[in-house]
């Protein structure tokens, strides 16, 4: 049967759902929206949604704070689980970890003459206690969190750094199920920078769904 113009737009509108609630990344969000609207019969449309809840439907499954956007992440299902990682080393290099990985409940972190990264952005959480021991000695770590997880910082900078900067704090406070991630160490002629700011794609998500809610008449 041939695809309507009204099954193409209704089929876009369960994607554009599901990325603000975090259900797709970014880029599989973009191909199957370009996908739809290409789709020429609805055979070609059904699979691009078959494992999306309908809409109007998702936002009842998860809690909802006070916490504004910040309380959207769905913690019980990135908490959990075997650690893909639990250490990182740069000598005279680097590493990174970063995207879809489970950080390990104690992840220790160690850079000279080198750098490395940890995103904790997208990642899973083996625990809701994660500890992220950072020592670097003449080089330097970079440890990016969201703003909606709770954050102890209590490292020790000598001749160096071990900074805490916030970017996106206007998200409301964690919700109450949010992982607690503590950074501690020390920088040792080097530097341990620590960021709270959203990924990219959390940051479209969250756009995305604030337009939504704009858009949304009143009473609905």
């Amino acid at each position: 049967m041939r695809a309507s113009d009204a099954e193409r737009e209704r089929i876009a509108e369960t994607l554009r759902d599901a990325v603000a609630e975090g259900r797709l990344q970014m880029d599989e969000f973009e191909q199957r929206l370009d996908a739809a609207y290409k789709a020429r019969t609805h055979g070609e449309l059904v699979p691009l949604v078959s494992d999306l809840p309908v809409p109007g439907t998702a936002a009842a499954a998860l809690p909802v704070t006070s916490g504004g956007p910040s309380a959207e992440a769905d913690w019980p299902r990135r908490i959990g689980g075997p650690a893909t990682s639990t250490w990182g080393v740069a000598f005279w290099g680097g590493f990174g970890r970063k995207g879809r990985w489970t950080v390990g409940r104690v992840f220790t972190a160690f850079a000279m003459w080198g750098g490395g990264e940890i995103d904790l952005r997208e990642a899973d959480f083996e625990d809701r206690d994660v500890v992220i021991r950072c020592i670097a000695i003449m080089g330097g770590l970079q440890v990016k969190v969201p703003p909606n997880v709770h954050l102890q910082v209590n490292g020790i900078g000598i001749m160096g750094g071990f900074d805490e900067q916030t970017k996106d704090a206007d998200y409301g406070d964690p919700a109450p199920g949010a992982p607690r991630v503590r950074v501690t160490g020390f920088a040792l002629m080097g530097g341990v920078g620590v960021d709270r700011k959203w990924s990219k794609a959390q940051r479209q998500r969250l756009k995305e769904a604030e337009r939504r809610r704009l858009e949304k008449p009143d009473g609905f």
